[in-house]
């Protein structure tokens, strides 16, 4: 019996696509299925029932779902949506999938992307909590900056947080990074950054692994963070509770054989705790670029050129800070939290000068207000 899938004229790619978006089926089951058939995404699609029942864990509902794929997904349409924000289709056969992700136990059958990047880049995933803390904030930031000088490509998730600081960062110092979503491409999640998304996908790249249209899930960001992983050589935990979702991320490095390295906080804020047992359970404790580059020192030959120096060799210079401006900042230079009174001793500047400073520091996002009244530069 002729099935209504097994019309011609569907390409590799397309057959890929397909497969990718049929829905309650999982990388693993997919990957199965493609085994099964030798590789084959056309095969799969093709397959009669009995014969897609002889992979391990297919169901009958999936084999339904793939028989009659036509009734609930348009390709055609798919490749449009692509095609209109510029975006392609990279499918797990393609010479330009990411070899560090194709190498994962899972992998998926494709990625959309929106952008250039060509995944040319050894990359560093930095991961953490939304809720993140001041200090929490800096440091993904400093890092992200650091690594993307370094040459490597900054990889997170996109959310709030850690992940938002991380890619900023990488932007800042003029590197590439590459945002993971756990949506499709044109669901804004979170929409908070959807101007963020568009600066990433104009020098980096935005990936999904979903087909256009699909919304968050509670399934689609663990998903999400093994690919976050998969396409990293190294993965940085910021900051992150007991059951955060970056402690997935660093559980599936794990499993992929990634190195983990976990930053160290305050022992009384709840953010720290997941880092603090990653440390205890034996992952480097990371306190600075130098402890990555050590770490990875085996990737030898393929370390990536440096970044070159932007213009302007300080944050001032690079911020087009004015004179007051400059040496406000200045005084947080060691790190210190300070008030109106205490940048007037450290500069020399009259307190009503002090404060204008900050207002503009502060709505260049260089310097935050505590709750207390006193600052601390970011």
């Amino acid at each position: 019996m002729k099935a209504d899938n097994d019309s011609p004229g569907l390409t590799e790619r397309q057959a890929y696509i397909v497969l990718n978006a049929i829905p309650d089926i999982g990388p693993v089951v997919l990957n199965r299925l493609l085994a099964e058939f030798g590789g084959d995404p056309l095969r799969v699609l093709a397959a009669d029932p009995s014969h897609l029942r002889r992979a391990p864990g297919i169901r009958a509902a999936a084999c339904e779902s793939i028989r009659g794929w036509r009734r609930h997904f348009d390709v055609v349409a798919e490749e449009g949506k692509l095609s209109g924000i510029g975006a392609d289709f990279i499918a797990l056969g393609d010479s330009g999938y990411p070899e560090a992700l194709r190498q994962i136990p899972d992998p998926p059958l494709g990625i959309y992307r929106q952008g250039a990047y060509a995944f040319d880049r050894p990359g560093i995933a930095i991961v953490g909590t939304r809720r993140a803390t001041l200090y929490g904030r800096t440091v993904a930031r400093t890092l992200a900056s650091e690594c993307a000088r370094s040459g490597f490509c900054v990889v997170s998730g996109l959310a709030l947080g850690i992940d938002t600081a991380a890619h900023e960062g990488a932007l800042a110092a003029g590197g590439r990074t590459v945002a993971v979503l756990g949506t499709g491409l044109d669901v804004a999640y979170p929409p908070e950054n959807r101007e963020l998304q568009r600066r990433i996908a104009e020098s980096g790249a935005v990936l999904s692994e979903s087909p256009f249209g699909r919304p968050p899930t509670r399934w689609s960001f663990p998903l999400r963070n093994r690919v976050v992983s998969g396409l990293s050589d190294g993965v940085v935990v910021v900051e992150s509770g007991f059951d955060g979702g970056a402690m997935i991320t660093a559980r599936m490095a794990c499993e992929q054989g990634r190195p983990v390295f976990a930053v160290p906080g305050r022992i009384d804020q709840p953010g720290s705790t997941g880092c603090h047992r990653l440390i205890r359970d034996g992952v480097t404790l990371l306190t600075g670029i130098d402890d990555i580059l050590e770490e990875l020192s085996y990737l030898g030959g393929r370390r990536p050129p440096p970044v070159a120096a932007r213009p302007g060799g300080s944050v001032a210079e690079r911020s087009g800070l004015n004179g007051d401006e400059g040496s406000v900042l200045g005084a947080f230079r060691g790190g210190e939290i300070l008030g109106t009174d205490g940048i007037g001793s450290l500069t020399g500047l009259p307190v009503p000068r002090v404060a204008s400073a900050l207002v503009m520091l502060e709505l260049k996002g260089l310097v935050f207000r505590q709750l207390d009244g006193r600052y601390e530069a970011g």
